[in-house]
């Protein structure tokens, strides 16, 4: 599943071709993905000016000229890239229409925004602006780890008597939105923490360390472009890179790139995930 930074790569790489611009047309090749696509979806789009597009959480949304919001979720094996930008900003052509080509954006400066989704986990939707955080998948989000009241305070407040693993409390959309299972374990390695540690016991200083280094391991994920594990694409269709930095996650059993550490990364289960860490420098 796409993290914050896969999610703000898209964004990035998608805003030159539809910030400010009109969606022509708008073309849907089936009713649903997760879900039934919002009634008259095609038409409501067309003609419609994106005014600003940004990220909430894990999700893509997209400030119309007319008061609603298009809300766009990946999933497990969703992109959206751009062809035919006539800014020269991407060279690719506009390809053939393929099999899992669900949704189809022409804008006015010629630029074609497609979204494909082979699994179809990902979603759509179209709500009243003023209304966008009561959504079902926004209304209990917690801060932006990359926003200003994410600070040291706040999850010394989030994390004090929990009894839940530092890993399970750091994944808790609730507590932060947008970090996931790949960039929690990263973090909690830079922060010699081990996800197996219960949240409430995790000292003051450590806490305090954690909030800036999940800054840093998300925005050092951001300008590799995210990382591509299996599926995942940035708007251009290139892949992210940031997977060939993971200090532990999918390396069991390699050695850790502490220096003087003769540990190895082992892997754990934890709620039905895999956490990977070194036992000799997270206590």
């Amino acid at each position: 599943m796409p993290e914050l930074p896969e999610v703000e790569t898209v964004r990035t790489g998608l805003a030159p071709s539809m910030e400010g611009h009109v969606i022509a047309c708008a073309t849907v090749n089936r009713p649903d993905l997760r879900w039934p696509f919002p009634e008259r979806f095609a038409e409501r789009l067309t003609g419609r000016r994106v005014e600003r597009l940004r990220r909430r959480s894990k999700y893509i949304l997209g400030d119309l000229d007319n008061g609603e919001t298009l809300l766009v979720h990946l999933g497990m094996s969703g992109r959206m890239t751009v062809s035919g930008d006539p800014l020269g900003l991407f060279v690719h052509e506009h390809p053939k229409t393929a099999k899992h080509d669900h949704v189809i954006f022409d804008m006015d400066n010629g630029a074609r925004i497609t979204f494909n989704d082979p699994r179809r986990f990902g979603a759509m939707d179209l709500l009243p602006t003023d209304q966008i955080d009561l959504h079902p998948l926004l209304a209990k989000l917690g801060p932006e780890p990359l926003g200003n009241t994410f600070d040291e305070s706040y999850l010394l407040e989030k994390l004090q008597g929990r009894n839940t693993p530092i890993k399970s409390a750091l994944l808790d959309q609730r507590i932060i939105a947008g970090l996931g299972n790949i960039y929690v374990c990263e973090a909690l390695f830079r922060a010699n923490i081990s996800p197996r540690r219960k949240a409430g016991n995790v000292s003051k200083a450590k806490v305090a360390a954690l909030v800036p280094i999940i800054r840093k391991v998300l925005q050092d994920a951001i300008e590799a472009g995210g990382s591509s594990l299996r599926d995942f694409r940035q708007a251009d269709g290139e892949l992210g890179y940031f997977q060939h930095s993971f200090d532990v996650y999918g390396r069991e059993d390699a050695p850790c790139h502490t220096t003087d550490c003769d540990g190895v990364i082992r892997r754990i289960t934890q709620a039905g995930r895999s956490s990977f860490y070194c036992p000799q420098c997270q206590r």
